[in-house]
């Protein structure tokens, strides 16, 4: 098979987190539409994450977060978003680069999309030096929440992302 010069696998994940970045700029300015509601999960060890040192914790590898009902203060930028939300009636500040995204769900509609995190040194590096060996794979997962019905979904609360996955 022929070498991938171009990582077409880098530029699809870039792609698809553009979608992640365009859907939360669009409630950041007008709120969340409808029905619609996001549950993000990420890597709370990637680089640039912020949380507090309780949630860090709890959460020492992953965290899945819903914005629905009871976030504040969302603000995106090009490469990360920052959100306040409750945990067990504390606020919480979280900022997250886009890049730690593992998942994107809106049960909704049934749309998601699931990543591999994206290594700090494979963004730095040029397509012909990073050619050897691909850093991530892009899977568009349409998924069915199985926790809640959504009528019932806390906010605030954190869940895994295995209850995404179809098993």
């Amino acid at each position: 098979m022929a070498e991938d010069l171009m990582r077409y696998d880098l530029l699809a994940q870039e792609a698809l987190r553009g979608v992640v970045r365009a859907s939360l700029r669009k409630v950041m300015k007008t709120g969340l539409p409808g029905e619609h509601h996001f549950y993000i999960a990420f890597d709370t060890r990637y680089p640039g994450v912020r949380l507090s040192e309780r949630l860090d914790k709890k959460y020492p590898r992953e965290m899945t977060i819903v914005l629905q009902h009871q976030y504040w203060n969302l603000q995106v930028r090009d490469d990360e978003f920052e959100v306040e939300l409750s945990f067990d009636n504390v606020p919480e500040k979280l900022v997250v680069p886009f890049n730690a995204i593992k998942g994107f769900l809106d049960p909704h509609i049934q749309f998601g999309l699931q990543f591999e995190t994206v290594k700090v040194e494979d963004q730095a590096r040029e397509p012909e030096a990073a050619a050897a060996k691909p850093a991530a794979t892009v899977e568009p997962a349409i998924a069915a929440a199985e926790t809640a019905p959504v009528g019932e979904v806390d906010s605030g609360r954190v869940i895994s992302l295995d209850s995404f996955r179809k098993k």
